[in-house]
């Protein structure tokens, strides 16, 4: 024994986490089942290029983004430093899916002649991101390279926070634009009929609103937040003493 026992999970949190999970591989699914059955499937090069492009985005900028956000309240007992790799880790992993999905809309428009960048589904998502990547340099930059002082650290940490849930609703607000601009180009005639495609691409829809929704409650919930461990205020006074040129004791 060498210290006070790890501190339980919050009642409710686990179901939460798991229903969220549920909801971002189903989501998964129904994309997958969408451009599969109705879109012909996905590849690289040829016509179906395109469809590279929603399945990346769900998987990058909507799933993997949520479960990055998710890190701080799932690994509790984690070391602090592996926890924050993992969660740089997974919004890395984000952006690189993220970029191979806007490579293969550009490179499917150009093919066909279509122009770029005129809708306010392409807007939102150039936007979300350009600043999708910032936050994540900016992040690694305040929390994970040596050299931001504790007081810069502790500045930044709030508009890190609320820009993080920001980007992560615009994201999914994007994926709607997105949905239904797929819609109204390939089946206007027959949309309003409720066809089989438009059921399954308003359900994947409502699943993207439920996994955002999920994932937000887990998120503001302020008993559900990592607590810190003991050893990291031991680390985190020393920082500040090191970084401030305050001792432990001293006056603010």
């Amino acid at each position: 024994m060498d210290g006070a026992p790890s501190p339980a999970s919050p009642a409710g949190l686990s179901a939460y986490v798991a229903v969220s999970q549920l909801l971002g591989l189903t989501l998964l699914a129904a994309t997958g089942a969408w451009l599969g059955r109705y879109r012909g499937g996905v590849a690289w090069q040829g016509q179906l290029q395109f469809n590279v492009h929603p399945l990346c985005m769900v998987l990058g900028m909507v799933f993997l983004q949520g479960d990055a956000l998710l890190v701080y309240r799932v690994f509790r007992t984690e070391a602090k430093r592996s926890t924050k790799m993992l969660h740089a880790l997974l919004h890395g992993l984000a952006l690189v899916i993220a970029l191979v999905g806007i490579v293969a809309v550009f490179e499917s428009h150009r093919a066909k002649g279509i122009p770029d960048m005129y809708s306010l589904h392409s807007w939102c998502g150039m936007v979300a991101f350009v600043l999708y990547l910032v936050q994540w340099l900016l992040g690694c930059g305040f929390f994970l390279a040596p050299g931001a002082s504790f007081s810069l650290r502790s500045r930044y940490k709030p508009q890190h926070i609320f820009f993080g849930i920001a980007l992560f609703a615009l994201s999914i607000a994007t994926c709607l634009l997105g949905i239904t601009e797929m819609l109204l180009f390939n089946i206007r005639d027959s949309y309003s009929l409720f066809v089989s495609e438009g059921v399954l691409a308003n359900t994947l829809g409502l699943l993207l609103v439920a996994f955002g929704l999920v994932v937000g409650y887990v998120l503001t919930r302020d008993d559900w937040k990592r607590p810190p461990l003991a050893e990291e205020l031991a680390l985190s006074m020393d920082f500040k003493t090191l970084t401030e040129g305050e001792s432990p004791g001293g006056s603010q």
